[in-house]
């Protein structure tokens, strides 16, 4: 079995971020309520968010857990993952995966709608994550650009989807 490209498993959830790689922290809001907060969880853990950004995605679940995996096809930049934690709270759905080799980084990443206490409903991402090879190396300022410009698009197309039938 193909192993994971980095050995700070499940650090995305648990923290602290580990040192020698990129971090990266986006929130955005996505309304307030039950319903925004159960559609946007649902959203992430079945892919639909990931998709919903056109990005293609090739996995051998339809819902994340642990063990899944998962290829994201992003124009001709393919990144395999491996789900390697998932949650479902009261306040708190989603997951976070890590890269395999045949990935442009290596290092994990998390996708979670949150809940606050005056019912505000967020979506985060967190990530740490390094080149794993000389595509990421050269693309230097603009790899870390693409990666919070993903992240801010898959805020906003999560806030669409948990508002849609509002």
């Amino acid at each position: 079995m193909t192993r994971l490209t980095y050995p700070q498993i499940g650090l995305t959830r648990t923290g602290p971020l580990p040192d020698g790689y990129r971090h990266l922290r986006h929130r955005t809001r996505l309304g307030s309520g039950e319903r925004v907060f159960s559609t946007a969880g649902e959203a992430v853990l079945t892919f639909r968010m990931h998709r919903a950004t056109g990005a293609t995605i090739r996995t051998d679940a339809r819902r994340a857990a642990p063990g899944v995996r998962l290829t994201i096809g992003l124009g001709p930049v393919s990144a395999p993952c491996e789900v390697v934690w998932t949650t479902q709270e009261d306040d708190k759905i989603g997951f976070g995966y890590g890269t395999l080799p045949g990935h442009p980084a290596t290092g994990e990443e998390a996708f979670v709608v949150e809940r606050d206490e005056r019912g505000g409903v967020w979506f985060a991402v967190t990530a740490f994550s390094r080149p794993a090879g000389a595509l990421m190396r050269l693309a230097g300022p603009f790899a870390v650009l693409a990666q919070r410009a993903y992240a801010f698009r898959c805020g906003q197309v999560l806030r669409r989807l948990g508002t849609v039938g509002r």
